[in-house]
């Protein structure tokens, strides 16, 4: 029988998870609490070093607390916060962004600056990704993280996707094991369905929506309407294919690439490299303002999507390779450097490369404080300064961080 324990929650963690300590002072991360709650917890992991558990039962409730928009909040792994106001979800985001500075890159007073918040903390997501049950059902993964939860609301996607999805019927025979549902600046909608079977499901077009088969490890079908969407920033089209990632809050993105042109010193002679470079949302801004830029993105579709959204200029060379393959032969001067990596940071080659490049200034994007906060560090090691870290919530009611960090080499 799980072990039961009474806690008194101390702070919010990276992660979504609220920090109590046992009786015999190890930590334990409970989900759906928030610091100061007095609670009843059930064990659901026993480690050596800490534990984690599930809210069984509130003795005190913290006076922060809010009723949750979505009847599924609690039992979703999708959103950590919709028991906090906006407000409080800023500021536990701000909090959350410096512990993880001060414990993991060991900088007692990081220059972290004010959150930058969503426009909308609801509706909008641009894209949803659903798993779907045994008889086609469409549900997001448990908080438990093992378990497919049916869902009959979600309050994250722009509306077009809400009003699309309660009508989906993919049935049980659909070979279909997850939904992507994309809608683009255009008020165009795109269905990316994902399965094992080599050939794509029947569908049936009663939806003005394209829609798109995308087995593992082969070739893309189209069943219905185009391969790709088109999003607009800055008075700019972005062409987006249907395996390519864009950011999912598009007015945030606008504000990124805004926040990137204000801050980075850029010159007609700037020697510019980017790395994990996408579909080119950063260089399509960049290039015009610098002599020249090599971009660095390693997905095939992601690259071909640049080539298109980049074709009007002649000062860019793109590489299709993984950053950490290339970078080491890369036998040229480069002034400054913005980097995108996925959540897992930059590898330990390109911190060698960069170590050996050493460009005046590095961008560095990150989902992820903790990763993060390990490469700042490793950076710092390596003989640059930290200038200011940028928050900006493009995943309002959840636990995602977005960060822009501005670093320079110390003389």
């Amino acid at each position: 029988m799980a072990e039961i324990v009474q806690l008194k929650m101390e702070k919010m963690v990276y992660g979504g998870d609220c920090l109590g300590r046992l009786p015999d002072g190890r930590a334990i991360f409970i989900p759906f609490v928030l610091p100061g709650e007095v609670i009843k917890a059930m064990i659901t992991e026993d480690k050596k070093r800490y534990a984690r558990g599930l809210p069984i039962e509130w003795i005190e409730r913290s006076p922060d607390r809010i009723s949750p928009r979505c009847i599924h909040f609690g039992e979703c792994g999708g959103c950590q916060y919709q028991n906090l106001d906006y407000a409080k979800q800023l500021a536990a985001k701000e909090d959350i962004l410096k512990d993880q500075f001060q414990r993991i890159a060991q900088i007692e007073n990081p220059p972290i600056q004010t959150i930058i918040p969503s426009p909308e903390p609801w509706y909008y997501r641009n894209h949803v990704q659903f798993q779907l049950g045994q008889a086609g059902e469409l549900g997001y993964i448990h908080a438990d993280g093992e378990h497919l939860l049916i869902i009959e609301e979600c309050h994250l996607p722009e509306e077009p996707i809400n009003k699309l999805w309660p009508q989906l019927d993919l049935g049980e025979e659909s070979g279909v094991y997850r939904l992507g549902i994309r809608h683009d600046s255009f008020g165009e909608m795109m269905l990316v369905m994902e399965g094992e079977d080599p050939t794509p499901p029947q569908f049936s077009e009663d939806i003005p929506v394209s829609a798109v088969y995308t087995p593992p490890e082969a070739r893309l079908t189209v069943l219905a309407g185009e391969d790709h969407l088109v999003y607009t920033i800055l008075d700019r089209h972005f062409q987006v294919s249907a395996r390519s990632f864009f950011q999912v809050n598009t007015s945030l993105a606008e504000t990124m690439v805004t926040y990137l042109l204000d801050h980075l010193p850029l010159t007609d002679e700037s020697r510019l490299l980017e790395l994990y470079a996408g579909v080119g949302l950063f260089s399509a801004f960049l290039a015009a303002k610098v002599g020249h830029l090599t971009a660095i993105e390693s997905s095939g579709s992601a690259c071909h999507d640049f080539i298109t959204n980049l074709d009007d200029f002649d000062n860019i060379i793109l590489y299709e390779a993984d950053v950490e393959a290339v970078m080491p032969s890369l036998n040229m001067p480069i002034d400054l450097v913005i980097a995108d990596p996925p959540r897992s940071g930059l590898a330990p080659a390109v911190h060698d490369a960069l170590a050996n490049m050493l460009p005046k200034q590095i961008a560095y994007i990150s989902c992820d404080p903790a990763t993060l906060a390990r490469d700042v560090k490793k950076l710092i090691e390596n003989g640059y300064h930290l200038n200011s870290v940028q928050p900006f919530d493009l995943f309002p009611q959840t636990a995602h961080i977005e960060s822009v960090v501005m670093m320079s080499r110390q003389n």
